[in-house]
């Protein structure tokens, strides 16, 4: 497939990713977690990096504050995370990633481990070089 203009390229990234997507959620599903989604198990991660708070996932995930209240709703009623009343503040509440959100965090982990590992063994030199690109890529130029 030749890519030949940045809507093409666009194209090939998104299918990339929801090829990489579709593989992590069958995984997640088949360990016991149905419908969790490959941006929950994220979340979870972020939230396990630190992300405290409904602000602080949204910027640690590149989501509207809306769309992480929405999805620390989800996690809570799936039980993959809870909000503890900050000591000091009681109207604050601190983000916790339960034991059960954990282990669907491996899992999906895991997967994309595995999908980045089988990517690497077709090429290194090449997987190397394409990921460098996309690095730049996605660095804000200087002035």
């Amino acid at each position: 497939m030749a890519v030949n203009s940045g809507t093409e390229f666009a194209r090939l990234l998104m299918a990339a990713f929801e090829v990489m997507v579709a593989e992590v959620r069958d995984d997640l599903e088949n360990a016991g977690h149905p419908g969790l989604t490959v941006a929950n198990e994220l979340a979870m991660q972020a939230i396990d990096h630190g992300a405290a708070s409904a602000a602080s996932l949204a910027r640690a995930t590149g989501v509207t504050r809306q769309a992480a209240a929405k999805t620390i709703s989800t996690l809570e009623s799936l039980g993959y995370v809870t909000r503890d009343a900050d000591p000091a503040d009681a109207r604050k509440k601190h983000l916790h990633v339960t034991a059960e959100g954990r282990a669907a965090v491996r899992v999906g982990a895991a997967a994309f481990d595995r999908i980045f590992a089988r990517w690497q063994d077709r090429d290194r030199a090449t997987s190397h070089v394409v990921i460098t690109a996309l690095e730049d890529l996605i660095t804000p130029s200087g002035p």
